[in-house]
Order: structure tokens, then sequence, then C-alpha cells
């Protein structure tokens, strides 16, 4: 399980230097009135992130230091660590609280600084502390509706499931239609523009591949002239007189002909001179026919400039090519289909909406009902436990809320639409108050231990000290306090500090805080006692510093009995 298994104070209050091996089951903290219990719980309060308070370092000193090492065994605090770059090592962490005179502290797991607050989040999921304390889950009226949950997961988990899957998708539309209400009135001064744009592009009727027709045309226009001249010139030396390229390899092909019936391989040279005469000839009458098809325009000049610079001032506007700038055309068609269909789409919008909604309604009605019946077995188990912890007269009642927003109408979650708070009241006639409200520290440590002992099991919190838990209380309700502790050690590591041997008799692990004084200084030690030293440190609780045979005999009796609870 989660744990703490060591402490460490220095300079603490009377502290001078105090280490501590705690374990799992139920360690007992006892010692003298003012001998200093309360001290070691608000050196772990602080180690855990609670408000940093220069008045507790030790006279003299520049700084305390507190340092808790806790094992990990929960995946999902083990993924937290490893989110912010925590490492672990045998899945333990070593947080490090120094706090300065000068009012400056500092925060450390494994030798990494952290924040306060990402210190309480981790811790929060490990250590409860009962008492005149921050760490106490219980007093924290938003958790109350998560371990009503928890506590009955198997049967709500699945409307759970369905209530959220809903709630997703409702949001989602929600989000769509408050995107569509924000920007219908922009739109619609939007369309005109858009249909500027469109309008724009469609009137120059845009082919793909057009405008690099179009400036190889304008290549051919622009140097016509010239080309015509060049294949003048070329036509003429191929065939226009005897002494033309054609009229010589003819000359040169009857030749060839002659002689190659002498030698079989001058065909090969034939060959090759009839079929490149044959390429000319049909090269000379392209040429030909090429050259006649000139016909220089001003006219068609200006008129593929003109519309090259037309594209072009298109491509600056809408894209850098033709296809960009007809992309871009059908992406404004559909937004102008959006804008202009965008009170219809509304409409369905806010029709699917409301089904979602009615929908949402009926599952949330349904996963309520199931709570109410889950918080009425827990109110009886409470109620009944907080009558063997001697309150008598108690009562306490799980209270539902329904959220709702700013104008009263019903707001929906992810997990409902409950607001769900535990309310008490310790005596007769006193009116039902949140946890947070109860004052003595005692009476919210006891009420803490009756809570433990029903839901402890589901709020996933393993490690849980106690202190003031024996306020007002003594005999057979003391005897109840203990076996209740130590039933809820069974699966949690506990930590009590108490007055009352009651208690003490039922630890698994037994500690002594012992005041020292000497040479003018004050400090305070937590020494570990072994069964011997258990009791007779039992037997001082009993009969005071002078300690009796009978006494004594009554510790051992009071260790026997609460062996022989702890193993039923």
């Amino acid at each position: 399980m989660n744990m703490i298994s060591f402490l460490s104070i220095k300079d603490y209050a009377l502290i001078d230097t105090l280490n501590a091996d705690f374990h799992d089951g139920l360690n007992i903290i006892t010692g003298e009135t003012g001998a200093g219990k309360s001290i070691i719980i608000e050196a772990i309060n602080m180690a855990l992130g609670s408000r940093a308070d220069t008045t507790f370092i030790r006279t003299g000193k520049d700084k305390s230091v507190i340092q808790l090492t806790l094992d990990i065994l929960n995946p999902d605090i083990l993924t937290l660590l490893q989110q912010n770059d925590i490492s672990t090592e045998n899945n333990s962490i070593l947080i490090s609280r120094e706090i300065y005179a000068t009012g400056k502290s500092t925060c450390k797991i494994n030798d990494k600084m952290v924040t306060v607050s990402l210190l309480n989040k981790i811790c929060r999921r490990i250590v409860d502390i009962h008492g005149q304390y921050d760490h106490q889950s219980l007093l924290t009226s938003e958790n109350h509706l998560n371990l009503l949950d928890l506590y009955n997961a198997s049967e709500i988990s699945i409307i759970k499931t369905s209530v959220r899957e809903s709630y997703k998708e409702y949001i989602h539309h929600m989000h769509q239609l408050d995107n569509l209400l924000k920007t219908k009135e922009d739109s619609e001064r939007k369309k005109d523009f858009l249909k500027y744009e469109h309008a724009e592009i469609s009137s120059a009727s845009l082919q793909l591949g057009e405008d690099q027709i179009l400036n190889q045309k304008l290549m051919v226009l622009q140097n016509s002239e010239k080309i015509f001249n060049a294949l003048s010139t070329s036509y003429e030396l191929l065939q226009s007189d005897t002494d033309a390229v054609l009229s010589r390899l003819g000359k040169i092909s009857v030749n060839m002909k002659e002689i190659m019936e002498y030698d079989q391989s001058l065909s090969t040279f034939e060959t090759i001179i009839s079929d490149n005469l044959f390429q000319l000839e049909d090269l000379s009458s392209e040429m030909r026919k090429y050259k006649e098809q000139i016909q220089f325009s001003t006219h068609e000049l200006n008129e593929t400039q003109e519309r090259l610079e037309a594209i072009n001032l298109l491509k600056k506007k809408y894209g850098s090519s033709i296809e960009t700038i007809l992309q871009y055309k059908e992406k404004i068609e559909k937004e102008i289909h959006s804008i202009e269909n965008a009170d219809e789409a509304i409409a369905n919008l806010k029709s699917k909406i409301h089904e979602i909604e009615k929908e949402l309604s009926v599952q949330s009605e349904a996963l309520t009902c199931i709570r109410k019946k889950t918080a009425a077995e827990i109110q009886l188990k409470i109620s009944k436990e907080l009558n063997e912890l001697n309150f008598n007269h108690s009562e306490f009642v799980v209270q539902f809320k329904t959220a709702t927003d700013f104008n009263g109408k019903t707001a929906y979650s992810s997990d409902g639409i409950d607001i769900v708070e535990f309310l008490i009241s310790t005596n007769k006639g006193e009116p039902l108050k949140p946890l947070t409200k109860i004052a003595s520290g005692g009476e919210i440590s006891r009420i803490m231990l009756a809570f433990k002992r029903i839901i402890g099991d589901f709020d996933e919190i393993s490690t849980m000290i106690f202190d003031e838990i024996d306020n007002g209380i003594s005999g057979s309700t003391a005897s109840i306090v203990g076996k209740k502790l130590s039933e809820i050690s069974n699966n949690h590591q506990v930590i009590c500090i108490t007055h009352l041997p009651q208690i003490a008799a039922m630890g698994d692990s037994n500690y002594q805080i012992i005041k020292e004084s000497s040479n003018d200084v004050t400090r305070t030690i937590l020494k570990k006692l072994n069964s011997n030293e258990t009791i007779k440190e039992i037997g001082r609780m009993l009969g005071g510093e002078n300690i009796s045979d009978a006494a004594i005999k009554n510790a051992e009796d009071m260790m026997r009995q609460a062996g022989k609870l702890k193993d039923r």
C-alpha cells in the first residue's frame, strides 16, 4: 500500500533531530502532556504541503528541515510523478521541505524542486490527517460525490458512463451552436465580400494549365519575326538550289545504290543515308507549313498579354496558381452556402441538442436515483458508527442539490446534475451543518473515524493520521475507538496520537514522545518501543509516573485482550 515509511525532522519547534521509521498497520504515538506529540503531526502536515510557518523554526536556527519517505504503489500517482519528470526508485519518493527564518520555503521530491500545489496534489491522494490540520479529504465537499460513487461503483459506474458519453456529445453540439450564433452576424457582413470574390474568379473562366499555354503563345508572338527568318533560311539551305542539303544527300544515295551490289556491307551506308534523306524531307515540309502559318498580329499579342495580366492579378489575390485559385473558389462557395443556410443549421443543431438533453436528463435522473439509494445506505451505516463512538444524539445526512446555471436552469456535467454534501449534527436539537463547521478537533477526528470505517476502502487514501481523537472520551468508548482504528489499519496505514491506554494497547507499532531538558535546552525525541516498553508506557498512562505493579498487570491484561481482539 501507499504509506509513510520514514520521517526526519531537524530544528523544528522543540525537536533538535528526530528520525523515525513507520510501518503498516496501527502506529501509536504516546507521551506526557506537553512532550510535543502534536508537533510531529504539524511537521508531517508541513512536509505534505501546508502553509510554511516560520514560528516553528527552532530557536537560534536559520531553518527547519522535514523529510518524508513515501512508498508509492498507486499507478495513477506514479504516472503523475512521471508526467512531472520526477523519477522514482523502487516506487519510493523522498519529500523534503525546508522553511527558512527569512520566510522563504522550498519543496523537493527526489531532489527535484516542485511547487507547493504539485506537492499538495500528490500527497492529498496518499495521506489524510484528521485533527486541526489541512489534509482532510472528507472536509472538502467536492470529494463527497466521488466518495458516494466509489461506495457503489459497480452499479453507479454503468449509468455514469452513459451520462459522460451523452454529456460529451451535448457539450460538443453546444460549442458548435455557440460558434454558429457568434459568427452569424459577422458572416452576414462577410457574405457580400465572399460573393464579390466568387464573381471575380468565376468571370475569369479559368482553365487548368491555361497560364502555361498563354506564356508559350506570348513567347511565340513576341518572337514571330525571328522565328520566320530562321525557318526561311533553314528551308532554303535544305532544298532551294542544287547545292542544297537534300540534293546532295539524294546524289549520295544514288551512288551508294550503284556500288552496294559489290559489297553487302555498303547497304548499311545506303540505309542510313536514305533514312536521313526521308527525315530531312519531312522536316523541310513541316518547316514550310509552320513558316506559312506565321502571321504576326498586334491585336493577338495585346489580347494574350491582357489575359496573362488578369490571371496574374488573380494569383496575387487568391493563390499562386490557377489550381489554388480554383480551390479557393470552391472553399468560398461552401462558406457562402453555409452562411446562407445558417438559420437552418442553427435550427437543426438546436433540435439535436434538445434530443440529447432529454436523454441526458433521463440518464442524470437515473444516476441521482441510484445515488440517493446509496446515500440512504451510507447514512444508516455512519449513524450506527457515530452512535457506537458516543455520539448518541447525532444525525448524519447526505444532502442533495441540483446544479443550476446563472439562469436557474439545470446545469449538466459529466458527473450528472448532483451537488452532494455530507451534513452532521452531533448534539440533540442542533441543526445539521457541513463537516467543516464542526468546532472540536476531537469530534472531527472521531467523526472522520466513523467515515473511514465505512468508506475508507473506497476513497483510495491509504495513510490516515489521527490527532486529538480521544478528546472527551474514556472507558468503553475509548475501547471502541481503539477497535475501529485497528480494523481500519487492516487495509490502511494508521498513525494515531493518543492519551488513552485502551487505544495504545491496540497498536501494532508503539512510539513514545519524550521531552528532555539539559543545559537550559529542551528537545523532543521519538522512541520506538518494544513489547516490554509498551507495557510500561501503558502502565504509566494507567497509573501516572509512579508505575505500580497493579498498573503493569492491568497493562499486560489490556495488551492481552487487545491481541485477542486483533486476532479475531
